[in-house]
Protein backbone atom coordinates (compact mmCIF):
# COMPACT_ATOMS: atom_id res chain seq x y z
CA UNK A 1 0.00 0.00 0.00
CA UNK A 2 1.07 3.72 -0.76
CA UNK A 3 0.51 6.29 2.35
CA UNK A 4 0.34 9.88 2.17
CA UNK A 5 0.61 11.89 5.42
CA UNK A 6 -2.07 14.75 5.58
CA UNK A 7 -1.24 17.89 7.22
CA UNK A 8 -1.80 21.72 7.81
CA UNK A 9 -4.86 23.25 9.69
CA UNK A 10 -8.91 23.34 8.46
CA UNK A 11 -8.43 22.99 4.55
CA UNK A 12 -6.78 20.14 5.14
CA UNK A 13 -8.50 18.28 7.40
CA UNK A 14 -12.18 19.14 5.81
CA UNK A 15 -14.99 21.98 6.12
CA UNK A 16 -16.69 20.90 3.05
CA UNK A 17 -20.93 20.04 3.65
CA UNK A 18 -20.87 16.30 3.06
CA UNK A 19 -24.14 16.36 1.41
CA UNK A 20 -22.65 18.86 -1.30
CA UNK A 21 -20.95 16.52 -3.60
CA UNK A 22 -20.90 12.69 -3.93
CA UNK A 23 -19.94 9.88 -1.73
CA UNK A 24 -16.44 8.52 -3.18
CA UNK A 25 -16.75 4.50 -2.32
CA UNK A 26 -13.55 3.45 -3.55
CA UNK A 27 -12.47 -0.25 -2.23
CA UNK A 28 -8.95 0.77 -2.53
CA UNK A 29 -8.73 3.70 -0.49
CA UNK A 30 -7.97 3.65 3.17
CA UNK A 31 -7.11 5.75 6.39
CA UNK A 32 -5.41 5.30 9.11
CA UNK A 33 -7.29 5.01 12.14
CA UNK A 34 -6.13 3.80 15.78
CA UNK A 35 -2.95 2.41 13.72
CA UNK A 36 -4.17 0.32 11.46
CA UNK A 37 -5.88 0.62 8.07
CA UNK A 38 -9.70 1.12 7.36
CA UNK A 39 -11.72 1.95 4.40
CA UNK A 40 -11.91 5.43 3.70
CA UNK A 41 -14.65 7.09 5.13
CA UNK A 42 -15.65 11.37 4.97
CA UNK A 43 -14.64 12.87 7.55
CA UNK A 44 -11.11 11.69 7.41
CA UNK A 45 -9.84 13.65 9.24
CA UNK A 46 -12.53 14.91 12.39
CA UNK A 47 -10.64 17.49 14.16
CA UNK A 48 -13.82 19.35 15.43
CA UNK A 49 -17.26 18.53 15.63
CA UNK A 50 -18.49 16.67 13.27
CA UNK A 51 -22.48 17.15 12.91
CA UNK A 52 -22.29 20.49 15.18
CA UNK A 53 -20.96 23.72 15.16
CA UNK A 54 -19.76 26.64 12.69
CA UNK A 55 -16.33 25.05 11.64
CA UNK A 56 -17.60 20.91 11.62
CA UNK A 57 -15.21 18.35 10.47
CA UNK A 58 -16.16 17.31 6.82
CA UNK A 59 -15.14 16.89 2.71
CA UNK A 60 -11.52 17.25 2.85
CA UNK A 61 -8.89 17.43 -0.70
CA UNK A 62 -7.60 13.59 0.56
CA UNK A 63 -10.56 11.93 -0.66
CA UNK A 64 -10.43 13.09 -4.46
CA UNK A 65 -6.36 12.86 -4.08
CA UNK A 66 -6.55 8.91 -3.12
CA UNK A 67 -9.40 8.10 -5.80
CA UNK A 68 -7.56 9.35 -8.36
CA UNK A 69 -4.14 7.72 -6.98
CA UNK A 70 -6.04 4.17 -6.66
CA UNK A 71 -7.25 4.63 -10.39
CA UNK A 72 -3.84 5.53 -11.48
CA UNK A 73 -1.11 2.83 -9.97
CA UNK A 74 -4.24 0.40 -9.90
CA UNK A 75 -3.29 -0.56 -5.81
CA UNK A 76 -4.16 0.78 -2.84
CA UNK A 77 -3.62 3.68 -1.23
CA UNK A 78 -3.73 5.07 2.32
CA UNK A 79 -4.30 8.10 4.02
CA UNK A 80 -2.60 9.38 7.13
CA UNK A 81 -4.47 12.21 8.66
CA UNK A 82 -2.92 14.63 10.96
CA UNK A 83 -4.68 18.28 10.31
CA UNK A 84 -5.45 20.54 12.85
CA UNK A 85 -7.80 23.37 12.04
CA UNK A 86 -6.59 26.94 13.27
CA UNK A 87 -3.20 25.99 13.41
CA UNK A 88 -0.24 28.45 13.03
CA UNK A 89 3.33 27.28 11.63
CA UNK A 90 5.24 27.51 14.91
CA UNK A 91 2.81 24.54 16.39
CA UNK A 92 4.10 22.22 13.89
CA UNK A 93 7.80 23.05 14.74
CA UNK A 94 9.97 20.30 15.91
CA UNK A 95 9.16 19.25 19.59
CA UNK A 96 5.60 20.72 19.66
CA UNK A 97 2.44 18.02 19.73
CA UNK A 98 1.34 18.33 16.06
CA UNK A 99 4.88 17.64 15.00
CA UNK A 100 5.30 15.10 17.04
CA UNK A 101 1.97 13.32 16.23
CA UNK A 102 2.35 13.35 12.83
CA UNK A 103 5.80 11.24 13.34
CA UNK A 104 4.49 9.33 15.02
CA UNK A 105 1.06 7.98 12.85
CA UNK A 106 3.59 8.04 9.78
CA UNK A 107 5.97 5.56 11.73
CA UNK A 108 2.32 3.22 12.64
CA UNK A 109 1.10 3.71 9.15
CA UNK A 110 5.26 2.89 7.76
CA UNK A 111 5.14 -0.55 9.61
CA UNK A 112 2.23 -1.67 6.72
CA UNK A 113 2.59 0.54 4.08
CA UNK A 114 5.28 2.23 1.72
CA UNK A 115 5.42 6.47 2.56
CA UNK A 116 4.99 8.12 -0.72
CA UNK A 117 4.33 11.80 0.10
CA UNK A 118 3.65 14.49 2.36
CA UNK A 119 0.00 16.62 1.71
CA UNK A 120 0.24 20.23 3.21
CA UNK A 121 -2.06 23.06 3.83
CA UNK A 122 -1.76 25.79 6.06
CA UNK A 123 -1.00 29.44 6.54
CA UNK A 124 -4.04 31.21 6.58
CA UNK A 125 -4.06 31.43 10.47
CA UNK A 126 -0.44 33.13 10.00
CA UNK A 127 -1.60 35.30 6.89
CA UNK A 128 -3.88 37.67 9.67
CA UNK A 129 -0.71 39.41 10.93
CA UNK A 130 2.75 41.04 8.90
CA UNK A 131 4.62 38.94 11.82
CA UNK A 132 3.60 36.30 10.97
CA UNK A 133 3.63 36.04 7.18
CA UNK A 134 6.94 37.26 7.81
CA UNK A 135 8.17 34.27 9.82
CA UNK A 136 6.22 32.04 8.12
CA UNK A 137 8.86 30.76 5.28
CA UNK A 138 11.76 30.40 7.80
CA UNK A 139 9.63 28.35 10.01
CA UNK A 140 8.12 26.42 7.32
CA UNK A 141 11.69 25.61 5.72
CA UNK A 142 12.66 24.14 9.44
CA UNK A 143 9.99 22.30 10.34
CA UNK A 144 9.70 20.26 6.72
CA UNK A 145 13.57 19.65 6.57
CA UNK A 146 13.19 18.14 10.12
CA UNK A 147 9.97 16.11 9.21
CA UNK A 148 11.52 14.55 6.32
CA UNK A 149 14.38 13.68 8.79
CA UNK A 150 12.26 12.58 11.22
CA UNK A 151 10.83 10.23 8.83
CA UNK A 152 14.29 8.79 7.42
CA UNK A 153 13.17 10.52 3.80
CA UNK A 154 15.16 13.71 3.15
CA UNK A 155 13.83 13.80 -0.69
CA UNK A 156 9.94 12.41 0.40
CA UNK A 157 7.64 14.44 -2.09
CA UNK A 158 5.81 17.37 -0.85
CA UNK A 159 3.18 18.93 -2.09
CA UNK A 160 1.90 22.42 -0.64
CA UNK A 161 -1.54 23.77 -1.83
CA UNK A 162 -2.14 27.46 -2.60
CA UNK A 163 -4.28 29.38 -0.39
CA UNK A 164 -7.03 31.55 -2.23
CA UNK A 165 -5.80 34.63 -3.82
CA UNK A 166 -9.34 35.37 -5.15
CA UNK A 167 -10.85 35.94 -2.31
CA UNK A 168 -8.02 36.54 0.20
CA UNK A 169 -8.96 40.44 -0.16
CA UNK A 170 -12.27 40.16 1.28
CA UNK A 171 -11.39 38.43 4.10
CA UNK A 172 -8.88 39.76 7.32
CA UNK A 173 -5.66 38.42 5.64
CA UNK A 174 -5.88 40.67 3.12
CA UNK A 175 -3.51 40.63 0.06
CA UNK A 176 -1.33 38.58 2.55
CA UNK A 177 -2.40 35.06 0.45
CA UNK A 178 -1.01 36.73 -2.51
CA UNK A 179 2.47 36.91 -0.81
CA UNK A 180 2.73 33.70 1.32
CA UNK A 181 1.51 31.62 -2.11
CA UNK A 182 4.76 33.55 -3.46
CA UNK A 183 6.72 32.32 -0.16
CA UNK A 184 5.82 28.87 -0.99
CA UNK A 185 6.86 28.85 -4.63
CA UNK A 186 10.11 29.88 -3.38
CA UNK A 187 10.10 27.40 -1.37
CA UNK A 188 9.47 25.08 -3.66
CA UNK A 189 12.48 26.23 -5.80
CA UNK A 190 14.93 25.75 -2.81
CA UNK A 191 13.23 22.21 -1.16
CA UNK A 192 14.35 18.99 -3.08
CA UNK A 193 11.04 17.14 -4.66
CA UNK A 194 8.54 19.50 -3.80
CA UNK A 195 5.83 21.27 -5.95
CA UNK A 196 3.16 23.87 -5.57
CA UNK A 197 -0.32 22.80 -6.03
CA UNK A 198 -2.83 25.78 -7.93
CA UNK A 199 -5.36 27.02 -6.35
CA UNK A 200 -6.86 29.48 -9.22
CA UNK A 201 -10.48 29.32 -9.45
CA UNK A 202 -11.23 27.66 -6.43
CA UNK A 203 -14.14 28.71 -4.54
CA UNK A 204 -14.65 29.72 -0.69
CA UNK A 205 -17.68 28.64 1.41
CA UNK A 206 -19.68 31.97 2.77
CA UNK A 207 -17.38 32.23 5.57
CA UNK A 208 -14.62 33.18 3.35
CA UNK A 209 -11.80 31.56 5.00
CA UNK A 210 -12.30 27.52 3.77
CA UNK A 211 -12.78 26.13 0.70
CA UNK A 212 -16.12 24.70 -0.58
CA UNK A 213 -17.12 21.03 -1.18
CA UNK A 214 -16.81 20.69 -5.02
CA UNK A 215 -13.55 22.82 -4.80
CA UNK A 216 -11.90 20.44 -2.36
CA UNK A 217 -12.69 17.33 -4.86
CA UNK A 218 -10.68 19.21 -8.02
CA UNK A 219 -8.15 20.28 -5.18
CA UNK A 220 -7.97 16.81 -4.59
CA UNK A 221 -7.15 15.81 -8.03
CA UNK A 222 -4.76 18.90 -8.60
CA UNK A 223 -2.68 17.62 -5.88
CA UNK A 224 -2.30 14.58 -7.25
CA UNK A 225 -1.82 15.59 -10.53
CA UNK A 226 1.45 17.60 -9.00
CA UNK A 227 2.24 14.57 -7.50
CA UNK A 228 2.22 12.83 -10.93
CA UNK A 229 4.60 15.76 -12.20
CA UNK A 230 6.74 15.41 -9.64
CA UNK A 231 7.31 11.77 -9.47
CA UNK A 232 6.63 10.30 -12.56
Amino acid sequence: MRSFLMIGQSNMAGRGALDEVSKIDNELCYMLRMGRWQKMSEPINPDRAIFEGKYRSGVSLGASFADEATRFFGDRVGLIPCADGGTRIKQWMPGEILFDHAVMMTRLAMRTSTLCGILWHQGESDCTSDEGLCAHSELFLAMITALRKELGAEDLPLLIGELSEDDGIKTRCGERTVLMNRQYRELARELPCCAVVSSAGLTLKADRLHFDSPSLRVFGKRYFESFKALTL
